[in-house]
C-alpha cells in the first residue's frame, strides 16, 4: 500500500461516475463547495448527467452530518474520509494568473488550500478532473493533477486491428468445415486456446481457406456464410463476420466498432429487419450529442419532431435498405408497416431510461459518446429475449469529457471480452465510397 493521498474532485468526475468516491481506496477525498453549487445546476433534466448529479447528492445526504463539513465523514472500512471544503480564501497565487473567480479557478484555489493545510503531514494533494484545459492550468501552477482513470481502457489496439488470419491449417479440416453446416469440433485445432468466445477469423492452408467463427455454445469452428440480409450483401470478410454474430440469437450483446463508412449501423439494421418476426420490436436509438457541441436551437413540434434532426442518420440507413427493393414492393412495404405498427422505432436514447426492453432487437448507435455508467444502465434494461447491439467509432467522440479510453463503448468491449453472450467485431475497410475511405484515412 502506497502513501496516503488527498484527492480534490472536479464536478465533471462526479457527472461522469456518481459512485466515484468509492474508488479512491484508503485516500481522503475533498469536495470544494463550488462543486456542490455546480451539481445543483445539473439536478434538473432527463439526461444521464442529470441523473448522476441527483444520485450523488442523495449519496452525500446519507453521509451528511456536521462532521462532513467540520472534520469529514468516513466512507467505510478500508476507505478514506470525505470532506467538503467551505469558505476557503481565494489564493493569491491563483489570483495572479486567473483573477476571474470562475468555478474552475475556485477549484484550483481549493486544491492549493488543501495542499497547504496538509503540508506538515507530508500528504500529497492531487486534483482529479476530466477537463483537459483545467489540467493544463493546474500544471502551469505546479499543482498535481490527474484524469479520472478508474474506468479507462488500457489496451485500445483491438479497435485498430482486423480479424486474425491463421496459416498452415490442415486442408482436410477446412474441407470438413465446408462439408458440415454445424461446424467441426474446436478441439481439433491447436489455435482454440488463443480465441475468445464468438471470435471470427480466417483459416488458411496451402490449398484452401475459410471464414470461421468459434461458437462457444457448441464448442465448434463454424464456417461463416456470405449471405445477404434484407437486400444488403456483405462486401468483405469482416462484414460477413458481423452478420454471423448479428444473426445468432444466442449472442445477446454485440459491439460493432470501426471508422465512418464501414457499415456498422447498416449491417445491424439489415440483420434486425431480417429477424423482424423473431422479435416483438426493433429499437434504434442514439444519444443526442450535437456535432461540435452546437445545439440546433429551439425547434418546433413534439419531442419526436425535436429530435428528428439528430436521428436523421438512422433514417438514412433505413432508406439505403429500402432502396434495395422496388418502390411499393412487398419488402419495402414491410418496412413501412413495421414503422406504422410501432414494431420499428427510431428515437433518442434518453427516452428509453426506466423502460424494460423484452424481446427487442436494440441497436444503440454512436455508443462512443456514452459513459461506462450509461452503457451499464442501458444493458441492464434488457429483458428476456432481447439482443443489444452497440455501434460506434472510438476516434469520433463528440462528448467533451470522454476519450478513446474512457468512453462506454470501449469500456464495454474491454469488460465483456471472453463472455459467451458477447461478440466484438471491428470493421476496418470503409465501404461507403472511395472518397469517404480517403477522408477517414488522410484527414
Amino acid at each position: 500500500m502506497g502513501a496516503k493521498k488527498n484527492f480534490v474532485l472536479d464536478t465533471n468526475v462526479i457527472l461522469h461516475d456518481y459512485k466515484c468516491i468509492e474508488n479512491f481506496q484508503e485516500n481522503d477525498i475533498y469536495l470544494p463547495i463550488v462543486v456542490l453549487e455546480e451539481l445543483d445546476k445539473f439536478k434538473k433534466g432527463s439526461d444521464q448527467i442529470n441523473y448522476n448529479a441527483r444520485e450523488f447528492v442523495r449519496e452525500l445526504d446519507t453521509l451528511t452530518s456536521n462532521d462532513l463539513f467540520l472534520k469529514g465523514a468516513s466512507l467505510g472500512p478500508g476507505k478514506g474520509t470525505l470532506h467538503v471544503v467551505t469558505g476557503d480564501k481565494y489564493q493569491e497565487k491563483i489570483y495572479q494568473s486567473f483573477p476571474e473567480k470562475t468555478a474552475d479557478h475556485r477549484i484550483l484555489s481549493c486544491t492549493l488550500s488543501v495542499a497547504e493545510a496538509e503540508k506538515d503531514r507530508k500528504v500529497k494533494t492531487i486534483l482529479v478532473t476530466k477537463d483537459v484545459n483545467l489540467r493544463m492550468k493546474a500544471r502551469s501552477l505546479g499543482i498535481e493533477v490527474e484524469d479520472y482513470i478508474t474506468d479507462k481502457v488500457i489496451n485500445v489496439d483491438i479497435f485498430e486491428r482486423a480479424q486474425d488470419t491463421y496459416e498452415n491449417i490442415d486442408p482436410d479440416l477446412i474441407d470438413k468445415m465446408y462439408a458440415s453446416a454445424d461446424g467441426i469440433d474446436a478441439d481439433l485445432f491447436d489455435i482454440k486456446s488463443k480465441l475468445d468466445p464468438n471470435e471470427c477469423f480466417i483459416l488458411k492452408s496451402v490449398r484452401n481457406s475459410v471464414l470461421a467463427r468459434y461458437n462457444p455454445f457448441t464448442n465448434k469452428f463454424k464456417k461463416v456464410d456470405k449471405g445477404s440480409n434484407y437486400g444488403i450483401q456483405p462486401r468483405n470478410a469482416e462484414q460477413s463476420f458481423a452478420f454471423e454474430v448479428l444473426n445468432d440469437p444466442d449472442v445477446k450483446l454485440i459491439g460493432l466498432t470501426g471508422k465512418a463508412g464501414t457499415g456498422k449501423t447498416l449491417l445491424a439494421l439489415a440483420s434486425a429487419l431480417k429477424q423482424a418476426n423473431v422479435y416483438k420490436q426493433i429499437l434504434l436509438a442514439r444519444p443526442i450529442v450535437a456535432l461540435a457541441n452546437k445545439d440546433l436551437g429551439f425547434l418546433p413540434g413534439d419531442e419526436k419532431q425535436k429530435v428528428a434532426p439528430y436521428m436523421q442518420p438512422l433514417f438514412d440507413n433505413l432508406n439505403v435498405i429500402k432502396g434495395q427493393f422496388a418502390p411499393g414492393g412487398s419488402d419495402a412495404r414491410k418496412i413501412d408497416d413495421l414503422q406504422k405498427n410501432g414494431q420499428l422505432v427510431i428515437e433518442a436514447l434518453a427516452f428509453i431510461r426506466g423502460r424494460s426492453l423484452s424481446e427487442t432487437f436494440c441497436i444503440i448507435d454512436e455508443a462512443q459518446n456514452l459513459t461506462p455508467h450509461e452503457i451499464k444502465t442501458i444493458i441492464t434494461r434488457a429483458g428476456e429475449g432481447t439482443k443489444m447491439v452497440f455501434t460506434g467509432d472510438i476516434q469520433q467522440i463528440d462528448s467533451p469529457y470522454l476519450d478513446a479510453q474512457s468512453n462506454g463503448l470501449a469500456y464495454m468491449v474491454d469488460k465483456m471480452k471472453g463472455q459467451e453472450l458477447f461478440a466484438h467485431i471491428n470493421l476496418i475497410k470503409g465501404e461507403r465510397s472511395q472518397l469517404s475511405e480517403l477522408a477517414s484515412d488522410l484527414l
